[in-house]
């Protein structure tokens, strides 16, 4: 369900904006309206926004995606096109009801922290509060809560200024936080930090956002951030968002050139998870079946070994078809004893891929891939974890001739043919 939707949403700053609207509905370009000294900070942009969403912002500086986030919340007015938070039209609500609104619905972390240099740390964070005219002692008991959640309990006392920039934007946070708004957004608020400390600020947003599920907008022109903490993306080139989708969906499918170019550095081992890049085993071997059907569907798919199902597609362990095809000599009757259980280790579908590497190269069959409840969703050959990179191609024959026949030899375990090497 979208807690906060935009339709059309554009914001030109200029005398001549009415002029220039008119050109853009009529098919100007760009450069037509900045011909007449209009700047089109945001054109046409439309989205939606789910509960308990991080909806992620992006691009380069100028791109308009801080003139965006200033329109959600009505600190700008935008030109033409709505925003509707929990259906509500912001631009028909009274200035009363706006500032109503933003004090219930909606708070902001800024790039800059925003804090108050003469009060405390405590006085800060409760700030969202006492605006709303929570009792001092209620809010003041909110406020050490998430400073404490944000890790500045013992800080309460000290002024913004004895504080580092990462901890001043731990109090921003919390401040956002206490007020317990639905809505946070989010301006550049890391960009100002170190790397490393930007990344211990990531950590503790995701581990925020996991305990209490706020809807967030977070504006930032670091890809790396965007793909790491975003639910889904939104790319903004020249005021209009040119993408919108998850970091697998932008990374292995971008839209246009420019989407493509801006993607080309990311480390694809980071974004891509093993559901992305797994594929359907195409034989399988159900527990309940004999030796004897059992080789003989290995025989048909050409695969000297397969995993074995058992209802609803459990994994139960892997049989080789040499094993079998020795206990049907002895006339064994079920498949029970047959099953190697050892090695399995599935591993989640949200795995990522640079934790594939080593599980490939140790095993003797594609990893496996099941849900929490053990269900099978999928395996991933090495031949097809090393093409979801763009290392190799995906038939084999490609491999043969780039990597030689040794080269190949391992990575053929139960590759689309169904092929196993031992």
């Amino acid at each position: 369900m979208s807690i906060l939707r935009a339709e059309s949403v554009t914001k030109l700053f200029g005398r001549k904006a009415a002029e220039a609207q008119r050109k853009l509905k009529a098919g100007a370009d760009l450069q037509d309206v900045r011909s007449l000294g209009v700047t089109p900070a945001v054109v046409d942009a439309t989205f939606e926004v789910e509960q308990g969403e991080i909806f992620v912002v992006m691009g380069l500086s100028g791109s308009g995606k801080s003139t965006l986030i200033r329109m959600l919340n009505g600190l700008l007015e935008a030109t033409s096109g709505t925003v509707e938070i929990d259906g509500q039209d912001i631009a028909k609500l009274s200035p009363k009801a706006l500032r109503t609104l933003r004090q219930d619905k909606i708070s902001m972390v800024f790039q800059h922290f925003a804090l108050f240099p003469h009060r405390s740390v405590l006085a800060n964070a409760a700030y969202g509060l006492e605006v709303r005219g929570v009792a001092k002692e209620e809010r003041e008991g909110k406020a050490r809560e998430f400073l404490g959640l944000v890790g500045l309990a013992g800080w309460e006392d000290k002024l913004p200024g004895q504080l580092s920039g990462g901890m001043q934007q731990r109090v921003g946070l919390a401040r956002a936080l206490a007020a317990g708004t639905d809505i946070i957004l989010m301006d550049e608020a890391f960009s100002a930090l170190d790397p490393l400390i930007r990344r211990e600020v990531q950590d503790l947003l995701l581990d925020l956002q996991g305990r209490f599920g706020k809807t967030i907008v977070f504006i930032t022109h670091d890809l790396n951030e965007a793909m790491r903490i975003g639910d889904r993306i939104a790319v903004m080139r020249e005021g209009r968002i040119v993408q919108i989708g998850t970091a697998e969906e932008i990374l292995t499918d971008p839209a246009n050139d420019y989407v493509a170019q801006f993607v080309a550095d990311v480390d694809r081992t980071r974004v891509l998870t093993a559901s992305s890049v797994m594929e359907q085993p195409l034989v399988t071997v159900p527990a309940s079946t004999g030796p004897r059907t059992a080789l003989r569907t290995m025989r048909e798919h050409q695969t000297d070994a397969a995993f074995v199902v058992g209802r609803d597609r459990k994994l139960v362990g892997k049989v080789k078809a040499a094993v079998i095809a020795d206990a049907v000599q002895e006339n064994v009757q079920k498949l029970d004893g047959l099953i190697d259980p050892e090695d399995l280790e599935p591993v989640p579908p949200d795995t990522p891929v640079a934790d594939l590497f080593q599980r490939c190269a140790e095993s003797d069959l594609p990893v496996p891939v099941a849900d929490e409840a053990g269900t099978l969703l999928g395996v991933i050959p090495r031949v097809t974890l090393l093409a979801a990179l763009g290392a190799i191609s995906t038939h084999v024959d490609d491999v043969v001739d780039t990597g030689g026949e040794d080269a190949a030899e391992p990575a053929l375990a139960l590759t689309k043919e169904g092929s196993v090497d031992d």
